[in-house]
C-alpha cells in the first residue's frame, strides 16, 4: 500500500486522536491542517518557506492542473513533486468540487461531466476514469475519487441520486487506479445533510475498502451547527484505523470542532485568501490591517508569534504595503496565517496528548472572541 496510518492515541475526554500517516514522501502527524497549492503553488510561498513554517503536506487541484499546464506536461517534468520542487507529501483533489461549482458551464451524466473551461470556454469531459488518469500522471501521494459535491440546500431526492452516483463513480475510480503502491486513493462520503444518506454513503464506500475516507459536501454554506451534527453521527462510524479527512475547512473554530469529533486531516484556501485581502489570524482574533488604526502602530501583528513576519515587521509597515498594493504585503500575511494555523494544530496535538484538549479549546475560544 502507498500509505500506512497508525493510530497513536485517543483522547479520554472527547473524540480527538493522534495519528501518524506514512507516505512515499514522508510522515505526516495528525491531526493536520494542509495548505492549499491549487495550481502547483501555495500562493506567494516558496517550498523552502513552507518547510520553514513546518508544513508537512500540501494540496494541489486536479481540475486546474488538467486545464493548465496539462497533466502531460507535469508528468513529463517528472511528476508534481519535481515540477514544483516540493519533496514532501502532496494530496490532489479530484476536481469534483470545481467542476460542480461551474453551474451552467457543466452537464452531469452517468458517464461523467461535460464542462467548459473557465479559461477559454473550450469543451472538456472528465469521467471517474479520466480523473484517476490525470491524478496518476500528476503523481501525488494521496489522490481523491471523483465525486458529485451536493450543494446546500438540496432536496432529499436530488441528494440521494447524487450520493448513489458518487458511490458508483468511486467504484469506477478504484477499478481504474492501478498505481496503488505509490498513490493512495481516498473515497469521498456524500449525502448532504441527511443522516440516512450519509450513513448509506459511508457503508457503500467502506464496503469498497479504500485506504482513507474524506467527508465532502460540508462547509458549503450550511450553518456551523448543522455541520457539527453531521460530524457527530458520521465520524465515529468511520473506520478507526484509516485517516479521516474533512474537506474545505480552515477557520480555527471549524478545525477545533472537527478534531474534537475525530477528524485527522483538513484543508482550506481561507488562510491564504484572507492574507491576500489583508486579514491576519491571531490568538486575539482577526486583524484587518488596512484599517486606519494601524497607520502608526509599530508593534508586530502578534507579540507572541515567532513567524518571520512578526519578528521583522510592524503593523504600520504591513498596512503601508497593502495600501500601496505591494506584493510583499500579501506574502508577509500568507506566511503569518499559515504559520498560525500550522502551529495551532501543533498545539492541538500537544493538548490531545496531555489530556487537556477541551481546556485548551475553551481558552482559545475566549481569547479569540468566539461565543460558545
Amino acid at each position: 500500500m502507498a500509505i500506512e496510518f497508525n493510530l497513536l492515541y485517543e483522547s479520554k475526554e472527547c473524540g480527538a486522536r493522534l495519528g501518524e500517516l506514512k507516505t512515499p514522501h514522508g510522515i505526516v502527524e495528525t491531526p493536520i491542517f494542509m495548505p492549499v497549492g491549487t495550481k502547483a503553488t501555495v500562493k506567494t510561498m516558496t517550498p523552502e518557506e513552507l518547510k520553514s513554517i513546518e508544513a508537512q503536506i500540501i494540496l494541489s487541484n486536479t481540475y486546474h492542473l488538467y486545464l493548465r499546464p496539462g497533466a502531460d506536461i507535469v508528468k513529463e517534468a517528472g511528476g508534481l513533486h519535481r515540477f514544483m520542487n516540493w519533496d514532501k507529501p502532496i494530496l490532489t483533489d479530484s476536481g469534483g468540487f470545481q467542476v460542480f461549482s461551474l453551474g451552467n458551464l457543466r452537464t452531469i451524466r452517468e458517464e461523467g461531466v461535460n464542462f467548459k473551461s473557465y479559461i477559454d470556454g473550450s469543451d472538456h469531459f472528465i469521467s471517474p476514469e479520466k480523473a484517476i488518469e490525470i491524478q496518476n500522471a500528476l503523481g501525488a501521494d494521496i489522490i481523491m475519487a471523483f465525486d458529485e459535491c451536493t450543494p446546500y440546500p438540496a432536496t432529499y431526492d436530488y441528494t440521494k441520486k447524487s450520493m448513489e452516483r458518487t458511490s458508483r463513480w468511486a467504484k469506477r475510480c478504484k477499478e481504474a487506479h492501478h498505481n496503488t503502491s505509490k498513490q493512495a486513493l481516498f473515497a469521498i462520503i456524500q449525502g448532504g445533510m441527511y443522516k440516512d444518506l450519509r450513513m448509506e454513503s459511508l457503508k457503500q464506500l467502506v464496503d469498497l475498502d479504500f485506504p482513507g475516507y474524506a467527508i465532502g459536501g460540508l462547509s458549503v454554506g450550511e450553518p456551523a451547527q448543522l455541520m457539527n451534527e453531521v460530524l457527530d453521527y458520521l465520524v465515529p462510524e468511520m473506520p478507526k484505523n484509516k485517516p479521516r479527512y474533512l474537506m474545505g475547512v480552515g477557520s480555527p473554530d471549524y478545525l477545533f470542532e472537527a478534531v474534537e469529533r475525530g477528524v485527522d486531516m483538513a484543508d482550506c484556501v481561507m488562510p491564504t485568501r484572507m492574507a491576500r485581502n489583508g486579514a491576519f489570524m491571531t490568538r486575539n482574533g482577526r486583524i484587518a490591517i488596512k484599517n486606519a488604526v494601524h497607520r502608526r502602530d509599530f508593534t508586530p501583528i502578534d507579540d507572541h508569534c515567532e513567524c518571520y513576519t512578526c519578528k521583522n515587521y510592524s503593523k504600520a509597515y504591513i498596512r503601508h504595503l497593502f495600501k500601496e498594493n505591494e506584493i510583499l504585503g500579501g506574502r508577509l500575511a500568507t506566511i503569518h496565517n499559515l504559520f498560525f494555523l500550522i502551529n495551532l494544530m501543533k498545539d492541538i496535538r500537544i493538548a490531545i496528548r496531555d489530556e487537556r484538549y477541551l481546556e485548551f479549546k475553551d481558552t482559545f475560544y475566549k481569547q479569540y472572541g468566539y461565543i460558545k
